[in-house]
């Protein structure tokens, strides 16, 4: 039985990266159909990975990681629909990134390295000053807010991998590219185009849900 759990779980999770590339494939080809496919499809097939994840850290954190996804899935659509929804995506990520962080607390102290927390905010305010001569003014205090709980996500799964809790390592990488992923994405959006945008942003994007999502498998 465990073994057949194991195969499954295995296969949600190559399913995942393959509608993940798929959908990478379709945004580099401006294909809108495609994307409005599989970008959604590939989030929603992450969220089963960690929901179906045999051996959980906890059951608290695959809840709360479970949550994140399925609220990156909204977001994921929002953004993506014709229509200026950033705002309403940019909420959605931010509930994603606070369910991450109750997941990451799970057995783990909320910054238990004060220094690694700095760090991390000290990085997400560097990368603010970069974009604040192209936010808008209405977006700035939004886009603040967002820097600040993804930075204190991405630090606290640092924390998580450093005091070698479960799921640390995944955990940290996972927040590690959700940071280069989001950064890529306000660059291209408030500074200037990126080449290859596309594979930048969704590649890292994907690479760090997968990671998070599997993470919660002890």
């Amino acid at each position: 039985m465990s073994s057949s759990i194991d195969r499954y779980n295995t296969a949600l999770g190559a399913a995942a990266l393959l509608a993940a590339a798929a959908a990478i494939a379709a945004a580099l080809a401006g294909s809108t159909t495609a994307l409005y496919l599989f970008k959604p499809l590939a989030t929603a097939l992450l969220l089963a990975l960690a929901w179906f994840a045999p051996r959980p850290v906890s059951a608290r954190y695959r809840g709360a990681v479970a949550f994140g996804l399925a609220a990156s899935l909204i977001g994921d659509v929002l953004l993506m629909l014709p229509g200026d929804l950033f705002v309403p995506g940019l909420v959605a990520f931010l509930i994603a990134h606070l369910a991450y962080l109750v997941a990451f607390t799970d057995g783990v102290r909320f910054a238990a390295r004060p220094l690694t927390w700095a760090l991390f905010l000290l990085s997400a305010g560097a990368i603010l000053w970069l974009l604040w001569p192209g936010l808008p003014a209405a977006l700035r205090i939004p886009v603040g807010a967002y820097a600040a709980a993804l930075a204190t996500m991405a630090a606290q799964a640092a924390v998580r991998w450093q005091l070698r809790a479960p799921g640390g390592t995944l955990a940290a990488c996972g927040g590690l590219l959700f940071l280069a992923s989001d950064t890529c994405l306000a660059y291209g959006r408030f500074r200037g185009a990126l080449p290859l945008a596309p594979l930048l942003i969704l590649g890292t994007y994907y690479a760090a849900q997968w990671c998070i999502a599997r993470s919660v498998r002890r």
